[in-house]
């Protein structure tokens, strides 16, 4: 065992204490990236399901004060009722498919009802400054059958973007159906729709295009890494050890000739 007595040296057990606390560590990292690979394939497929689900109208999935669940967001709906552009707003830094800055025009839709749904119509460029009120092109006039994904209301915590005081007259941050029922003195279906029909005239504003599938398979890709990487940590340490022992066995082995030969007379 004196082959070994190195691995005491203060070198070696620094080593090996990195080697060993590597291994958990790698492993942890493995199954947070398995974590990551089955949530982000469950959200691939309430979204594909609920993309693919036939269509509904609106005030079957949600009502005033509905909080839109995960199962029913991007479930297509359907409602009919007027466009109200006269109090409409728009949703500040908001980008497009090729990350342009602009906004999203939301519009109150009056239901046969009464009630109002908050129709996102798309995307329109911000065109110099972001103070005054863009120009937006008109919707349908009249009564009209809308059809879009159904979203639920924004929230800073969701979003990540803060809801700031103070904005220049209709211009908001965030879609949100409580406040925007305060606003309009209105009851507000919970969530909003992403117009996807009908197209508007002359493709403006832009409509906001599908949701993308999360990239799930480089989870689990990361997740086998990490784990190989693991598993590749005592075998490099041993690999070392072996080298250690190998090296210092021939220095020895070079040494000791010249410690046995005899003094010249």
């Amino acid at each position: 065992m004196h082959r070994y007595r190195f691995l005491l040296s203060r070198q070696w057990v620094i080593l090996t204490l990195v080697a060993i606390a590597l291994i958990p560590t790698m492993i942890e990292l493995g199954f947070w990236q398995q974590h990551r690979y089955e949530e982000r394939t469950a959200r691939n497929d309430l979204v594909s399901a609920a993309l693919h689900a036939e269509p509904v109208p609106v005030e079957r999935l949600t009502s005033p004060g509905h909080e839109v669940t995960r199962a029913e967001k991007y479930r297509t709906v359907t409602a009919t009722g007027t466009f109200d552009p006269t109090r409409e707003v728009v949703v500040r830094r908001r980008t497009n498919a090729d990350d342009e800055v602009g906004f999203h025009v939301l519009t109150p839709f009056v239901l046969d009802d009464g009630k109002v749904l908050l129709v996102n119509r798309g995307w329109i460029p911000a065109n110099g400054s972001q103070t005054a009120f863009p120009k937006i092109p008109a919707p349908p006039a009249g009564r009209t059958t809308v059809t879009g994904r159904l979203m639920a209301d924004e929230t800073t915590a969701a979003s990540g973007i803060k809801n700031v005081k103070g904005l220049p007259d209709r211009q908001i941050m965030l879609i949100n159906s409580a406040e925007e029922a305060r606003r309009l003195g209105a009851e507000v279906l919970g969530g909003y729709i992403q117009q996807t029909a009908p197209e508007p005239k002359g493709g403006s504003p832009q409509q906001i295009s599908d949701p993308g599938s999360e990239d799930a398979p480089l989870n689990y890709a990361y997740m086998i890494q990490w784990w190989l990487f693991a598993a590749a940590v005592p075998v490099g340490w041993w690999f070392l050890v072996r080298r250690e022992v190998r090296d210092r066995e021939e220095t020895a082995a070079e040494r000791q000739p010249e410690e046995s030969a005899p003094a010249a007379v």
